[in-house]
């Protein structure tokens, strides 16, 4: 048994905003210098990444994204100095946050142990 844990930033009303797939699209803009790009190489729709973009820039108030027009392929965009930041402190958060679970985890796990060690085949305590 193991745990899994999911974070998300939510907004006042409860709408996610940031998460692991928001952070996954962001890190492929980075490498591919295309939300284009980026939403292909994770498999969902542009409609999708840019929406998913738009959220995280309209709950945070700042633009995450340095878009540009023209050119050859008409599309390109890069992370901005504060998505650059503001990435950076997520993944500490988010690495610190699971952190402090492995504690009350472990405890959770002993005692589930000891539970599941005084019953018997029919899920009765043994006495």
């Amino acid at each position: 048994m193991e745990l899994k844990t999911k974070l998300y930033l939510v907004d006042e009303e409860g709408n996610k905003f940031m998460g692991i797939g928001v952070l996954w699209l962001l890190d492929q803009v980075e490498k591919q210098n295309s939300l284009r790009k980026a939403s292909l190489a994770l498999g969902i729709s542009y409609s999708k990444a840019f929406s998913m973009v738009r959220n995280l820039e309209k709950s945070l108030g700042v633009p995450v994204l340095r878009r540009r027009k023209g050119g050859a392929n008409r599309d390109g965009a890069t992370l901005t100095e504060f998505a650059l930041k503001f990435l950076s402190l997520y993944r500490g958060f988010d690495k610190q946050a699971k952190a402090s679970l492995e504690a009350p985890y472990s405890q959770f796990k002993e005692e589930l142990g000891v539970l599941l060690s005084n019953l018997d085949e029919d899920g009765g305590e043994v006495q």
